[in-house]
């Protein structure tokens, strides 16, 4: 019998951000975390294993952010979890008892039961699982024509990033526009532009009807339409699912998504204070419509993580999770674009009345300075009491930042007057001009609007 503090299962970035959290605010605690990986990949690097990084060896967490701080990793699978008793059994039949327990187990590639050929040769998933990575990159390497389904972030990146190596690729998505559930349609319809420039083929508006193949293996693709497309290798990249069999194992309720019930600070809903949920496979609130939410980002485990660890032994009210804001960012050569809180097309589905601001601008001043790159930000802003809501914005490498930025808005519940009286530091070589600064431009066209 081995007693511990802390156990986290999971080794991904929620399991990682949680046992950090809980090791530095709370040094005098055992910290143990049980993961089933040997090597744990960055789950956003993924998509770079197969053109700017060459091998997934240059994509892995390292675990010295655990051990130099006194953090002990297990590997090994946890098969049940005694909630009652507080207490793990591991697939040795070791049995762990804890006093506080993490679920970190993150989530699984979806592929659809209805979508047939699914189970030939040379269709993938994109799992964050290094072993199976590292045989998919191999046996692509022989292979030419391919096929994404799934314009998300990953489909898309995924996408460019093979075709930079070398491969020819199609990328298919149902939608009118790629990246439609994170942008509206004119940021959607740059992405498929400057994707089409890179040489990805992009197909929207269309979904896939069958895989077809032969010998077993892929050779064909059937839209909607009944048009054929000739495939080599097709990767799914058509969503996650939180992986929550051992929770659902151990009598842990789950919301009608399929993720774990927690509250503002974590804490599973059924279950003592003892037991906490993070991550892809936590429950998500939408931090403006107050809405169950699906969204799954590593930053959103990291902010969970952080909560659930200072949450342990003591609440504080000023160290809750109050919402997913959902900042995405995603690059396409130099061209990034960036997302915060509601899209315009959303909140209007939502029913908030809003008025929207955008201004196109330069990220360098003078804009004959080598690098620069047009920036575009364009606000969502509450109509009756100027609430910022949401951001998008298109640019160059800054977008990251100025993503971030809004977040920060949006979370501080900022007005947007506080936004034009907002003191900023600016240089000719880092940003747009003070002058023309492209959030403070696109504030000034809102509160133009809220006027009339």
């Amino acid at each position: 019998m081995e007693k511990i503090n802390v156990l986290i299962i999971g080794g991904g970035a929620s399991g990682l951000q949680a046992a950090i959290s809980a090791k530095t605010n709370h040094p005098d605690k055992s910290v143990v975390v049980v993961r089933q990986e040997d090597k744990v990949l960055v789950p956003c690097g993924i998509p770079y294993i197969f053109g700017s990084l060459h091998t997934s060896d240059k994509n892995i967490l390292p675990d010295k952010m655990l051990t130099d701080i006194g953090v002990e990793i297990k590997i090994a699978k946890v098969t049940n979890v005694d909630v009652e008793n507080n207490f793990c059994t591991l697939s040795n039949k070791n049995k762990l008892y804890f006093d506080k327990l993490i679920f970190a187990t993150g989530s699984i590639p979806t592929v659809p039961k209805w979508l047939k050929g699914g189970d030939l040769k040379n269709v993938f998933i994109i799992p964050k699982d290094k072993h199976y990575l590292d045989e998919m990159h191999t046996k692509l390497k022989s292979l030419k024509k391919i096929i994404t389904i799934g314009a998300g972030f990953i489909g898309v990146e995924m996408s460019d990033e093979m075709n930079k190596a070398g491969w020819d690729v199609t990328l298919v998505e149902v939608e009118p526009s790629i990246l439609s559930k994170a942008f509206d349609k004119e940021f959607g319809d740059k992405a498929e532009d400057l994707l089409k420039s890179r040489g990805v083929k992009v197909i929207t508006n269309k979904g896939v009807k069958e895989i077809v193949g032969k010998d077993g293996k892929v050779s064909k693709v059937i839209l909607t339409t009944g048009e054929e497309l000739d495939a080599d290798a097709v990767i799914l990249s058509v969503g996650y699912v939180p992986n929550t069999e051992l929770a659902t194992k151990s009598g842990i309720e789950l919301n009608k998504y399929g993720f774990i019930k927690t509250c503002e600070y974590m804490r599973v809903d059924n279950c003592s204070s003892d037991i906490f949920a993070v991550g892809d496979c936590a429950e998500k609130r939408d931090f403006l419509t107050r809405k169950l939410n699906t969204t799954m980002l590593a930053s959103t485990a990291c902010a969970e993580a952080r909560v659930a660890g200072m949450s342990l032994y003591e609440l504080s009210p000023c160290k809750a999770f109050n919402g997913t804001i959902a900042i995405y960012d995603t690059a396409i050569g130099d061209t990034a674009f960036g997302t915060a809180g509601i899209i315009e097309s959303r909140a209007r589905e939502e029913n908030f009345s809003v008025v929207v601001g955008s201004f196109t601008g330069m990220d360098k001043h003078p804009g004959t300075l080598e690098g620069m790159h047009a920036q575009t930000v364009k606000l969502i802003v509450a109509a009756d009491c100027g609430m910022i809501l949401g951001g998008e914005v298109y640019g160059g490498s800054s977008v990251g930042e100025l993503t971030n930025s809004i977040g920060f808005l949006i979370q501080s519940h900022t007005n947007i007057k506080s936004l034009l009286t907002a003191q900023i530091g600016t240089h000719p070589l880092l940003t747009g001009s003070p002058a023309a600064y492209p959030l403070i431009k696109a504030a000034e066209i809102v509160a133009r609007k809220l006027k009339h």
